[in-house]
């Protein structure tokens, strides 16, 4: 899930739903409640620990962290270097996902049917909307927190791709791996300046997520047939955002001139998408790549339908 999450276009709550983990998420997410803090405050941990499915949590809380701080320089250079492979190999994930996602879905009457196009049609319409500038400014990095997380934990929506649109993607992941170079250098004075980002970012995060959960495990007590459809549309959705072959389409100022971030980076708005030269290397390179994600899918689906059946 923390990898899934680094990368624009990619759910973490995708690869939490095919997993068959993402009901028991949102539980153990809603469970931080008040009976929660009533539980922490007396030093009932065992309790507290129990209730919040700490035998869950921490785990998974561990493993996103540690793909978060691992994977941000290394997803950096890939985008930077073979933009195409990597958006190939995520793409056929997508694929893949779009089929288990769906396939848990009861009965395909026409309330899911209705809620998979109108998730779908969501989805495709982010593709084309025109990221902002980056913002610094401490409430807005908050509700960056929030927006993203929400849509980190929804199947098909991409809190990476979010935070584009919002504008601070690049700001969030660059200083992250400030954050990491200058703990693991125990720099303390060159770990200020991405704190005052990483940490109103965080508090938008736990913010979000702990209100979100609980709207969330509402509508799938309520409506489980219809929230798997339009979640599953939303991955549909998500497709034409990851599709491997386009070009970058870069914002301009009224005089026709790059505009910059921090005064070198260029600032996508969109993408210009293309099909793939069959008789080229390269494009049976990027082919592989999204059987290799599919196959990927395919084996993580049979690992969590195997743990399933023997418990």
């Amino acid at each position: 899930m923390g990898a899934a999450n680094v990368i624009p276009g990619v759910s973490g709550g995708t690869v939490a739903f095919i997993t068959g983990i993402f009901e028991t998420l949102i539980n153990a997410l809603k469970s931080f409640d008040g009976t929660a803090i009533k539980l922490l405050l007396g030093f009932k941990l065992k309790e507290f620990w129990e209730h919040i499915n700490g035998r869950f949590l921490v785990p998974l809380g561990l493993g996103v962290v540690f793909s978060f701080a691992t994977l941000a320089k290394l997803l950096g250079y890939l985008f930077d270097n073979h933009q195409t492979e990597t958006w190939a190999l995520f793409f056929g994930l997508i694929v893949a996902s779009v089929y288990f996602v769906g396939n848990t879905v009861g009965r395909w009457s026409a309330g899911p049917i209705v809620t998979f196009l109108v998730g779908m049609g969501i989805a495709l319409s982010i593709a084309f909307l025109k990221p902002a500038s980056n913002n610094t400014n401490t409430l807005y990095l908050v509700l960056c927190g929030m927006i993203g997380i929400c849509s980190m934990i929804i199947p098909g929506l991409s809190g990476s791709f979010i935070l584009i649109l919002l504008g601070n993607y690049r700001l969030v992941l660059d200083s992250l791996s400030e954050a990491v170079s200058a703990a693991t250098s125990f720099d303390l004075a060159a770990l200020g300046k991405p704190l005052m980002v990483i940490i109103p970012i965080g508090v938008g995060c736990v913010v979000g997520l702990l209100a979100f959960s609980h709207l969330i495990s509402w509508v799938f007590r309520k409506f489980r047939d219809a929230a798997i459809a339009l979640m599953t549309g939303f991955v549909a959705g998500s497709l034409m955002i990851i599709w491997p072959w386009k070009n970058n389409v870069y914002m301009k100022d009224a005089a026709g001139n790059f505009i910059l971030k921090r005064g070198e980076e260029k600032i996508v708005q969109g993408y210009d998408w293309f099909l793939p030269k069959l008789t080229d290397g390269q494009t049976w390179l990027g082919i592989s790549l999204i059987v290799t994600g599919i196959v990927t899918v395919v084996i993580m689906e049979q690992v969590a339908s195997d743990k399933e059946h023997a418990s």
